[in-house]
Parts: C-alpha cells; sequence; structure tokens
C-alpha cells in the first residue's frame, strides 16, 4: 500500500484541494472500507487464485468477470508501473545526473528482478517484503516524529481554499494509494488460514497504513509553503530537507524507493494471479495457467506481467498513468460490492464465507452509487479510457471465451428466486462445495462418498406415515436391491416398538436388513412434515437408514454423523431454504462434524 500514492501524489492532489487534502485521504480510506469488508467475506469464501476477478466471475458470469479480470490485471501492472516510473524521480535525488532513458531502464532492470523473485515462489517473496516495509516504517515514523516539531500552523489557512467539491474529486485522484489493501485476495490459494488471515491482515494494513498517511500528509503540508508543494513530484524529501538538510531529503528518497520495490514487487506477485485464474477459466490461452514444478508458480503468467509493465514503463506518461490506474482501481472496487450482493442474495447454501461483512446490505449499496460518482468525478480522459477498457474486454470475451465457457453465475440464481422460474444447473453450489472442502482440509469420508451418490427425497407433504413408509421403502428398494415391502414392514415395526424422532420437526427411522455389505442412506424433506404419531405431527427433517448386520460398526457412525449435523444452530433454516435436492445435498456435505477417515 505505501508506495507513490504517499511519496508522489501528495503534490499533485495539494494542488487541487489545498491543506483539505489531509481529508481527501481520510476520505479515500473510509471509502476503501466497504470494499475491503467485501473482499473479506468473498475471499474466506472463495480463497482461490485470482482473487477479485474470480470472485466477480463467480458472481456476475464470465462476460462481466473478463472485465473484472483484466481491470484488475491492468489496474495492478499499472500501480507497480507507476511505482516503478516513482523510483527514477527518486533516484534524482540521490544522483542528480540520472537521465530519463537510464530512469527507464533502471525501472526496466527492476522489473526483470522481482519477476526472478516471484518465480522463486510467494514464500520468498514474503520475506523480502517484510524486511522493506519494517524499514520503510520505521523511517517514516522518524519523519513525522521529527517533522512535527517544525510545523508552522499558518500553512493549514485557508484550510480548503478551492472548495469541499474538490476534497470529494481529490479523493478519487489518491484513491490509488489504498489500491494495495485488499490485493492479498489475489493470493489466497497460497495463504494458510485464510479465514483468520486474510480479514485479519487487511484490518490491520487499514488501520496503520490511515494513520501513517494522515500523520506524513498533515506533517508535510505544515513544512512547506503551498508553492513549494504543489509543485513538488517529491514532496515528503521535500519536507524533510526542511528540518534534516540534504541527509534527509536523502534518507526519504531511500525509503521511498524502498516503498516503490515493494509495491512494484507485491504488483507482479499479484497480477500474475489474474492471469493465471483467468487462464484456468478458459478466458485466457492455456499456456497461462502453467505451473513451474520446482517452485509452484506461475511462471508464464509472471513473464507476461512484467512485460506488460514494462511496455507501460517505457510508452505511458506519468500523469495518465496515475489517472487511468485510479479510474481501474474504483470501477474494480464498485464490481467487487455488486459481487458481494449478488452472492449473498443467490442464496447458494455452499457459499459459506469464515468472514461476513457486517452492515449488509446498506453501506455496500452506498459505496455503489459513491464509485459511481467518483469515476464522473475523475475527468473525461479516464473516462474514456475506462470505457475504451470495457469495451475492449467485452470484445475479447466475445471473439474468444464465449465459445469455451458454460459456467453458470450466482447472478442466474437471484434472477430464479426473482421470476420462480428453473434457470439454474449445479456447477457453481459443487465449486463452491469443492473450494470448502479445499480451505478447512476436509478430508471425505465414507459417509462423505456415499452421501454424493445417495437418492434424497423432497417432498410436499403433509404426509401420513403409512403413506411415506410406501414411498421410503421403494425408493430404497431400487438403492438396495431389497423387496419393498420387507422394508416398509421392518420400518413401520421400528417405529411402534419406539419413536425415531430425536428431536424437534427431526427423525432417524433405522432398520437391520438380511444378508452382507448393504447399507443405504435417504435423507428427506417434508415441506409439510411427516405425521409420526400425536405428539410428533409435523417431522421435515427425515434420514432413513438401512444396513446388513456386518454394516453395524459404519451404521453408528452415521447415526453419529447425522446427529452432529442436524444439532447445528442454522441447519433448519438451511434445509428448509434449499431450492432442490442438490441443495440438500450440500447442506448435508458442509455440515460440521467429526470425520472418520
Amino acid at each position: 500500500m505505501i508506495s507513490s500514492g504517499l511519496f508522489i501524489l501528495p503534490g499533485l492532489a495539494f494542488s487541487k484541494a489545498g491543506p483539505a487534502v489531509l481529508y481527501s485521504y481520510i476520505l479515500a480510506g473510509i471509502l476503501v472500507l466497504p470494499s475491503m469488508l467485501a473482499k473479506a467475506e468473498l475471499a474466506t469464501a472463495m480463497p482461490r487464485a485470482g482473487g477479485v476477478y474470480f470472485f466477480i466471475e463467480r458472481s456476475m458470469g464470465a462476460p462481466v468477470g473478463t472485465v473484472g479480470g483484466f481491470t484488475s490485471w491492468f489496474s495492478l501492472s499499472f500501480k507497480s508501473a507507476f511505482a516503478l516510473v516513482g523510483m527514477g524521480m527518486f533516484a534524482r535525488l540521490i544522483y542528480p545526473g540520472v537521465t530519463v532513458l537510464q530512469v527507464k531502464l533502471v525501472a526496466v532492470g527492476c522489473c526483470l528482478i522481482f519477476m526472478i523473485v516471484n518465480i522463486l515462489g510467494a514464500k520468498h517473496t514474503g520475506r523480502f517484503q517484510l524486511m522493506l516495509v519494517l524499514s520503510l516504517i520505521g523511517i517514516l515514523v522518524l519523519y513525522v516524529a521529527r517533522g512535527a516539531a517544525f510545523v508552522n500552523p499558518m500553512r493549514y489557512v485557508p484550510f480548503a481554499p478551492y472548495g469541499w467539491r474538490t476534497v470529494f474529486a481529490t479523493a478519487g485522484l489518491v484513491f490509488v494509494s489504498f489500491g494495495g489493501l485488499t490485493k492479498v485476495c489475489c493470493v489466497s490459494e497460497e495463504v494458510r488460514s485464510p479465514g483468520k488471515n486474510i480479514p485479519g491482515g487487511m484490518f490491520l494494513a487499514l488501520a496503520s497504513v490511515m494513520v501513517l498517511y494522515g500523520a506524513v500528509v498533515f506533517v508535510t503540508i505544515g513544512l512547506l509553503d503551498s508553492e513549494q508543494l504543489s509543485s513538488s513530484v517529491t514532496p515528503i524529501s521535500l519536507g524533510a530537507s526542511t528540518f534534516m538538510g540534504r541527509a534527509g531529503s536523502v534518507v526519504l528518497a531511500i525509503a521511498a524507493l524502498m516503498a516503490f520495490v515493494t509495491t512494484a514487487n507485491a504488483g507482479i506477485l499479484t497480477a500474475s494471479r489474474d492471469v493465471m485464474a483467468m487462464s484456468r477459466d478458459h478466458i485466457l490461452p492455456a499456456a497461462l495457467r502453467r505451473v513451474n514444478r520446482s517452485f509452484k508458480t506461475p511462471h508464464v503468467a509472471i513473464v507476461v506481467t512484467t512485460s506488460f509493465m514494462i511496455i507501460v514503463i517505457l510508452f505511458l506518461s506519468f500523469e495518465n498513468l496515475v489517472k487511468t490506474a485510479s479510474t481501474l482501481k474504483i470501477l474494480l472496487f464498485l464490481l467487487v460490492n455488486i459481487s458481494l450482493v449478488v452472492m449473498r442474495e443467490s442464496r447458494i447454501q455452499s457459499y459459506r464465507p469464515e468472514f461476513r461483512a457486517p452492515l449488509y446490505p446498506w453501506i455496500y449499496s452506498v459505496a455503489i452509487l459513491v464509485y459511481g460518482l467518483l469515476i464522473f468525478q475523475m475527468g473525461r480522459v479516464p473516462l474514456i479510457a475506462c470505457a475504451a477498457f470495457i469495451a475492449g474486454s467485452g470484445a475479447w470475451y466475445f471473439v474468444y471465451g464465449r465459445t469455451r465457457i458454460r459456467r453458470q453465475a450466482a447472478l442466474m440464481h437471484v434472477i430464479e428466486r426473482a421470476t420462480s422460474k428453473e434457470l439454474t444447473g449445479g456447477t457453481l453450489p459443487e465449486e463452491l462445495r469443492d473450494i470448502i472442502f479445499e480451505r478447512d482440509s476436509i478430508v471425505e469420508d465414507r459417509f462423505d462418498r456415499m452421501m454424493k451418490t445417495a437418492p434424497i427425497l423432497d417432498i410436499e407433504g403433509p404426509e401420513r406415515f403409512e403413506d411415506f413408509t410406501r414411498l421410503v421403502s421403494e425408493t430404497l428398494s431400487a438403492d438396495l436391491s431389497v423387496d419393498a415391502q420387507v422394508i416398509r414392514d421392518k420400518l413401520l415395526k421400528r417405529e411402534a416398538e419406539s419413536s425415531t424422532v430425536i428431536g424437534e420437526a427431526i427423525a432417524i427411522p433405522h432398520i437391520i436388513l438380511e444378508g452382507e455389505h448393504r447399507f443405504s442412506i435417504l435423507p428427506v424433506r417434508s415441506r409439510g412434515g411427516v405425521f409420526f404419531s400425536e405428539a410428533h405431527p409435523r417431522v421435515h427433517i427425515v434420514f432413513v437408514l438401512a444396513g446388513t448386520r456386518d454394516e453395524r460398526n459404519f451404521h453408528l457412525r452415521a447415526l453419529s454423523a447425522i446427529a452432529q449435523i442436524v444439532q447445528r444452530p442454522r441447519f433448519f433454516d438451511r434445509w428448509m431454504r434449499a431450492k432442490s435436492v442438490e441443495e440438500l445435498r450440500h447442506v448435508i456435505l458442509l455440515g460440521e462434524r467429526k470425520r472418520h477417515t
């Protein structure tokens, strides 16, 4: 996060908003909060490479996902290239004789170095980042602590010389300063314990960087005259020179170089995962999803991302780079908030985030409107670039990706709910279920394998118990190759001996059959209820177990598994809300229980 948005942008932003630019930074941090919460929820539900692209594609479909994927990839690459160009500006403070060409060649060289570091693996990248970021924060804290004593209060007057509307517009300009906050989602597939570490890391990052940005910008405004600050592309170093002389300017230039190195390095790490994820989904060519056998990293995607950044460094101007990066970032955050709304409203049973975004849907609906306004405040050139970018992404999808993709998005589930028409297949719920198994390191046991193929009855009811047993015995007869009347007689006899209702609206009838190596589980949902007895007139959840004596041990394990699943607090609501037999299956498979592997 700490990059050119802090070391270069304050001067440009000050020229537009005056001392009130401090509020622009704070406002940008507040505006990014809904997106951070939305991404935290989506990342803990779907920890997959590509992060934002994956969320957008699975929620709104491949056409919008293509736009989101390219937006994420390009915005990250632009931000990283922006950082590397910034390195040249600060290199001149240390070596004034550096030419523009030399600056670009140094940036290109750094790109190639970071490419190699990223190919070696995310673990090495993380260690490299940690060392640089700790040094960077230490220097900035020193700058604030020493510089506060030299602040001139008169430099904050007038506080908003260009009006408060410019403060809002400038917040859009400095929005890119917070762009790195949620990029960890792009590598969530490679993060241990994503449900804990991703939200925790983002919360800590936002809190610490908000304080650091506010303090550094406040001190810098108080150290420099308005003319100096407005025209400077190295405002923090210039501020340090006012009380520490040439040494202070050099130290802060070194800090800036550290910041740019970390941003560019992380940009290659995360942007390459967008490319890999899009390739996995057949939106980009298959070669881009290749993973290096030795280092387990997407080396082709990393090389392509680095090459694109080098082109940006060599041919794009600084101001257009900043505005384009900020506009794309705002567009991406807008799409992420829409994704959260779609995933929540789809009510897919296998959408199970470990972190749930608070205050839904209010702050996310407001964020969508505010992001839309911010985009229109960015000016004509970024708007044209944004429109051209969306058109180009859409054209790529229709020319290349449309014939290769057969997935249904969560949006179809929302439309299905609104129209009461059967529109969706089972691909997305099953994919989310498999993600949860991988995320939670769940190893399938025999109960899981059996439930994946078990017959499931979904009846309207109300049903008399005698009619219910007839329907159940016919279903089990086909599954077990046992006469239906034999099964029905045993069910009636078992219920006459003692009730199999184990709780409110839940029953587990279980019978022993003759023979060997036969066992079946039949889950049943009765919306109107099954009339088991006068004491239990409305049983909505039934698990019928039937097996031979040699399956006694598994019989007991299956009973235990079902008991654990149905006792979970939200089980009844999920069971009754499920839209289909397959969703009922997902409710069972994703139920929390102890597995016997």
